[in-house]
Formats: structure tokens, sequence, C-alpha cells
């Protein structure tokens, strides 16, 4: 055979592998690849989601966050008032109290005062008429001198 005919018959194989090829083996490979492409661009895609949602979230976060301390300033700023207001009544009942007490101490040293005064007043009648029964070196009576004695109490 000459080079010629080899050469036309290597062509002709080489157009039926060609045509082989892209027929039955290229499709599959095309179809694969185009799949793995959409695999990728798929999987880049939720990517980007997800990096953008984590974004979203960590603001939502962010701003809990500052609420909640937000709350929280707003929640010992309130308890400290009340604390304040606690001890401001407690202050108020206690020099309320004070004021009870001292009054109460007051009457009843005014009722001891009185009470204290009438003991002297009798115990000074009750010498009186020891110094009257010893100068006159005679008893006197109390009970018919009574009048006399009540007396003598209201003007001491």
């Amino acid at each position: 055979m000459s080079i010629t005919g080899t050469l036309i018959i290597q062509l002709i194989v080489f157009g039926i592998l060609v045509w082989f090829t892209m027929k039955f083996v290229w499709p599959p490979i095309t179809a694969a690849l185009d799949e793995r492409a959409g695999k990728i661009a798929d999987g880049l895609a939720a990517a980007d989601k997800a990096k953008s949602e984590l974004s979203v979230a960590n603001k939502r976060v962010e701003e809990e966050l500052a609420k909640s301390r937000n709350e929280s300033a707003l929640r010992l700023a309130e308890a400290e008032r009340r604390a304040q207001a606690m001890i401001e009544e407690a202050k108020a009942r206690a020099t309320e109290e004070g004021s009870k007490i001292i009054a109460a101490a007051r009457v009843e040293a005014e009722q001891q005062t009185v009470k204290a005064r009438e003991t002297l007043r009798e115990q000074v009648a009750a010498l009186a008429v020891k110094g009257a029964e010893q100068i006159l070196r005679k008893e006197v009576n109390a009970g018919v001198h009574a009048d006399l004695l009540g007396r003598l109490k209201t003007e001491l």
C-alpha cells in the first residue's frame, strides 16, 4: 500500500473515532462536568447565603445584647431607686417611731414627776403633822384634820 492509501484509511478511522467519541463518550463527560459545575455553583451560592445569614444573625445578636444591657441598666437603676426609697421610708418610720418613743417617755416622765410631787406632798404633810405634834407635844388626829391636811397638800 502506498502512503496515500494508508493516510486516507487513517483519516477515515480517525473520523470514525472522532464521531464515536463525540456521539457516545463526549456527552456523558460533558454532562458530568456540567453537573459538577452546577454543584460547585450551588455550594458557592449556599456559602454566600450562609455568610449573609451569619452577618444578619451577628447583627441581631449585637442588637439583643445591646437591648439586654439597656434593660439590665434600667433594672439596676430601678432597683437602686427602690432601695433609696425604702431607705428613706425606713428613716421616716424610724424618726416617727423615735418621736413616739420620746413623746411616751416625756408623758411617763411627766406622770412620774406628778406622782413624785404627790408623794412628796404627802410626805411633807406627814412631816408637818409630826412637827406640829412634836411642837404641841400631843397627838394630832389625822381623821379629824383631813380637811386641814388636804388644804396643806394643795398649797404645797
